[in-house]
């Protein structure tokens, strides 16, 4: 099993004291699973308390032997009741009139319950500070996600294989994704957009992909049923001739790989394929402008105008009122991290930074397109998936 670097967990820290010395907070109290893993080293039921100053405090609930075992922190104490938290802070020394809570994500009812408990400490808003520090990649973090790339690629690879005509989307997809898991797919990959509740992936044949859903990507599919994640592969047939359409996550280690690749069971229309060679133009286009630096919005604006100059801007994410206003977005230890590559994204990229690309056409017949991970680095940009990237074709009677 794979644990997190102490000197990992320092230099996160110490970036986050600064964040709080410059937001004039005497604390933090980290509670949501993604950040702790990403301040502490586990994901167990602990409450993390990182002071302005000085060493960290990890209050683990549950398990506490496994917040031993995992987090390289040197102070780690069991707490059975969280009501006990401000008076362990207190007799540690810890005077607080201000305290940083992740108030992206936290319900309304859990910031009454620390209102109550804290009693006139000022709790304020550190989920941004977080985002953007957890938006800068170390290079231990850059290698997890390439190992999740790498595993995307290889399943990509055995897709021809797993293609047999007759077959639903929901088989195809069981194969796909029984092929990630086996190679260690860890779970569901982590979304910070509320509501934004996701799988591990999407698979569409044919008329499938133009089916448009609530989740905030190009493509939705008409999933199994309506109740939850209504998109994705459903119980349609793969016919001969159909675009299979697959877009996937892959959690290795924490950190989430993105990357989507077209098939087609026989031959291929020459609307479909002349637009996947659209979106290959544009990926090209956009990367060669990426660099330290570039804006985020300008990288959207350019594919935008790309699709316009090809004619296909009716066709550019999604359909109508249902496509998306973005062209990629940050990956990591979740899957909407930041950078946004969207219109009104002034933020400029800087090295470290991990994120998708994925231009992406909708049809009636089908969507099309391609999506990479990529990680910015001094000397450039660097792509982490490397499976093919055309269309793959598959003989029918196989």
């Amino acid at each position: 099993m794979l644990y997190t670097p102490k000197s990992e967990i320092d230099a996160r820290i110490q970036a986050l004291q600064q964040s709080l010395q410059h937001q004039d907070l005497d604390g933090a109290l980290i509670v949501h699973h993604t950040n702790l893993f990403y301040l502490s080293g586990t994901s167990q039921s602990c409450h993390l308390f990182i002071p302005r100053t000085g060493r960290p405090l990890l209050m683990a609930r549950k398990s506490y032997q496994r917040a031993l075992r995992e987090s390289p922190l040197e102070q780690i104490i069991e707490v059975k009741s969280l009501k006990s938290i401000p008076g362990i802070l207190q007799e540690r020394g810890f005077t607080l009139s201000t305290l940083g809570l992740e108030l992206d994500v936290m319900p309304y009812n859990t910031w009454q319950f620390y209102k109550k408990i804290f009693g006139d400490v000022n709790l304020l808003d550190i989920s941004d500070p977080v985002r953007k520090l957890r938006m800068v990649k170390s290079d231990h973090e850059i290698g997890l996600l390439q190992e999740a790339c790498a595993v995307l690629d290889q399943v990509f690879s055995e897709v021809p294989a797993m293609v047999r005509p007759g077959m639903t989307e929901i088989e195809l997809a069981s194969l796909f994704e029984a092929g990630m898991r086996r190679r260690g797919y860890a779970g569901c990959s982590k979304m910070r957009a509320f509501n934004q509740d996701f799988f591990l992936g999407n698979l569409t044949a044919g008329a499938s992909g133009a089916v448009p859903s609530y989740f905030d990507g190009p493509v939705g599919g008409s999933g199994l049923t309506p109740a939850n994640n209504p998109h994705g592969a459903g119980w349609k047939t793969i016919e001969p001739g159909e675009i299979i359409y697959i877009d996937y996550t892959c959690l290795i280690n924490g950190y989430t790989a993105d990357g989507a690749r077209m098939f087609a069971l026989g031959s291929v229309a020459d609307t479909l394929r002349q637009a996947h060679s659209a979106a290959l133009t544009i990926q090209e286009r956009i990367t060669a402008m990426i660099g330290p630096g570039v804006i985020c919005e300008d990288i959207y604006d350019q594919a935008l105008a790309l699709a316009t100059d090809l004619g296909l801007q009716d066709h550019f994410m999604g359909v109508g009122s249902d496509r998306v206003r973005f062209i990629g977005h940050g990956v990591g230890l979740e899957l909407d991290e930041y950078p946004v590559f969207a219109k009104g994204m002034k933020m400029a990229l800087a090295p470290g930074m991990t994120f998708a690309l994925e231009p992406k056409f909708v049809f009636p017949e089908g969507a099309v397109g391609i999506e990479n991970t990529y990680a910015l680095q001094e000397d450039g940009l660097r792509v982490l998936t490397h499976a093919p990237q055309d269309i793959i074709v598959i003989q029918a009677e196989k």
